[in-house]
C-alpha cells in the first residue's frame, strides 16, 4: 500500500532538489565576468528540458531498468516510462509509487551536467554544450546512475548491489562524475584567452551568495530526500547535511585566513557547496560528530586544491574540479574511515572497527567512475569539437559570450548610468565600477 507521508516527502524533495539547478546557475552566473552571465544562466536552464526530455524517452530505463551486461547498465523495457504509469510499488520496499521514484531521480539527472558548465565559463557554444550534454548523459550518467543506485526492488548495479560500496545520494554518480568530465572538457577547450595573466573575477558576489544559499536549501531534498521515506534516516541525513556544511565552509575560511589574510564571501560561498558535495555520499553513513569532521576536512582540502589548476596548467574556470571531484572523492573515501555500524546498519569504517574492507571498496567505486567519466568525456567533448566546433570564437570571446551566442545582455550599463545626474558615458567594459576580487 502507498504512503502517502513518504510519496509527499519525495515530491516535495524531488521539487527541492529541481531548485537547485537555477540555484547553480545564480552561484556559477555571479562568479563569471558580467559579459557572460547569461550564458551561464543559460546552459543550466536548457539542461533542464533537455534532460527532462531524454529522461522520459529512454533515460528512466538505462539508469532503473532491470539489469544487463552484468550490471553495467539497464534495460529498454521502460522506454517513454512504460510500466511506470500504474506500478503502485516503490524500489527498495519503500512505499511510493514508482514514476514518483523516477520524477525524484530525474532532478539528479539534471543537476549532474549543469555541473560540469562551471569548467567550460566563457569559452563553450551553447548549441555545443546542448550536444555534448545530450550524448554525455546517456552514455556517461545514465549508465553510472545504474551502478550506484537503487533500482527494480532494491538491487543496484555493480557498484552499489555487487561491490557493495556506499554512496547515499550521489557523491560518485553525481559529484565525481561530473567534476572528471569537467576536467576532461577544460583540457578539450583549452585555457581562456588571456589566462592566467589575466584575473577573470566574480562580477557579482551578492549573486554568488543568492545561488550557494538556494543550493543549500535545495540540498537537503537531494540528501535526505534520498531515504525515499520520512523516516530516521531522512533525519540523520538531513542534519548531517547541516552541520557538514557550515564546518566546512568554516574549514574553508580558516584556510583563507592563514593563507591569503582574509575571509571572503566567495570562500564562505564555495566552502559551503564543498561541504555539500562531500557529504552528499556520506549522509546516511556518519553520525553528527563524524559529519562535522568531513566538513572541515572537505572545506579545508578543497580550499586548497582549488589552487591545483594554476600549478598544472589547466583552466577550470569556476573549480568545478577542486570542489565537485576533489570533495565528492574525499566525501566518499572518508566514508571508508568515518562510517559508524550503528548509522549504517551494517559495515563500519577503519576508524569504528571495520577495517579496510569499506574503505577498500569506496576507492575502486571513485576510480572507476572518474576514469569511465574522464575517458568518455574526453572523447565526446573531441568528437563535438571536430563536428560543428566546441570552442567559441576568439572575436566573440573577446567581445562577450552573452552577445555572441544569445544577442543579450545581463546588464544595460546605459541605462543604468543615463539615470544619474552627471553620469558620463556608458563604458564598454564589463562593469561600470571595478569587480571585487575573488578566488582568481
Amino acid at each position: 500500500m502507498i504512503n502517502s507521508g513518504d510519496t509527499a516527502w519525495v515530491l516535495a524533495s524531488g521539487a527541492l532538489v529541481l531548485l537547485m539547478t537555477p540555484g547553480l546557475a545564480f552561484f556559477y552566473g555571479g562568479m563569471v565576468r558580467a559579459r557572460s552571465v547569461l550564458n551561464m544562466l543559460m546552459m543550466s536552464f536548457a539542461t533542464i528540458g533537455l534532460v527532462s526530455v531524454l529522461w522520459v524517452l529512454y533515460g528512466y530505463s538505462l539508469a532503473f531498468g532491470s539489469d544487463s551486461f552484468a550490471g553495467l547498465i539497464g534495460n529498454l523495457d521502460h522506454v517513454g516510462l512504460a510500466g511506470t504509469l500504474d506500478a503502485v510499488t516503490g524500489p527498495a520496499h519503500h512505499r511510493i509509487p514508482v514514476l514518483v521514484f523516477g520524477a525524484f531521480q530525474l532532478m539528479f539527472a539534471i543537476i549532474t551536467p549543469a555541473l560540469i558548465t562551471g569548467a567550460i565559463a566563457d569559452r563553450a557554444r551553447f548549441g555545443a554544450w546542448l550536444l555534448f550534454a545530450g550524448v554525455w548523459v546517456t552514455v556517461v550518467y545514465f549508465p553510472v546512475a545504474h551502478w550506484v543506485f537503487a533500482f527494480d526492488g532494491g538491487h543496484g548495479g555493480w557498484i552499489g548491489d555487487r561491490l557493495g560500496a556506499l554512496d547515499f545520494a550521489g557523491g560518485t554518480a553525481v559529484h565525481v562524475n561530473a567534476g572528471a568530465a569537467g576536467l576532461a572538457l577544460a583540457l578539450v577547450l583549452g585555457k581562456r584567452h588571456g589566462w592566467p595573466k589575466e584575473r577573470f573575477k566574480p562580477h557579482n558576489l551578492p549573486l554568488v551568495l543568492l545561488g550557494a544559499g538556494l543550493l543549500w536549501f535545495g540540498w537537503f531534498g537531494f540528501n535526505a530526500g534520498s531515504a525515499l521515506a520520512a523516516n530516521g534516516t531522512a533525519g540523520t541525513a538531513f542534519l548531517n547535511t547541516q552541520v557538514a556544511t557550515g564546518a566546512a565552509m568554516l574549514g574553508w575560511l580558516v584556510v583563507e585566513r592563514i593563507r591569503d589574510g582574509k575571509a571572503t564571501t566567495l570562500g564562505a560561498a564555495s566552502g559551503a557547496v564543498a561541504g555539500l558535495v562531500g557529504i552528499t555520499p556520506a549522509c546516511a553513513a556518519l553520525n553528527p560528530l563524524m559529519s562535522v569532521v568531513l566538513g572541515v576536512v572537505c572545506g579545508a582540502v578543497c580550499a586548497m586544491a582549488v589552487g591545483l589548476k594554476y600549478r598544472l596548467g589547466f583552466d577550470d574556470s569556476l573549480d568545478v574540479v577542486g570542489v565537485h571531484l576533489v570533495g565528492g572523492a574525499l566525501g566518499s573515501l572518508l566514508i571508508g574511515l568515518l562510517a559508524t555500524a550503528t548509522v549504517t546498519g551494517g559495515p563500519a569504517g577503519l576508524l569504528f572497527g571495520g577495517g579496510f574492507a569499506l574503505l577498500g571498496k569506496q576507492v575502486v567505486a571513485v576510480l572507476a567512475v572518474g576514469v569511465y567519466s574522464f575517458g568518455l568525456s574526453w572523447l565526446i567533448g573531441k568528437a563535438v569539437d571536430k563536428t560543428i566546433g566546441f570552442r567559441l570564437a576568439p572575436a566573440d570571446e573577446a567581445a562577450g559570450i552573452d552577445g555572441a551566442e544569445h544577442a543579450e545582455s545581463g546588464y544595460d550599463w546605459g541605462g543604468l548610468l543615463s539615470g544619474r545626474r552627471g553620469a558620463p558615458a556608458a563604458s564598454t567594459s564589463d562593469t561600470p565600477a571595478a569587480v571585487p576580487a575573488g578566488r582568481e
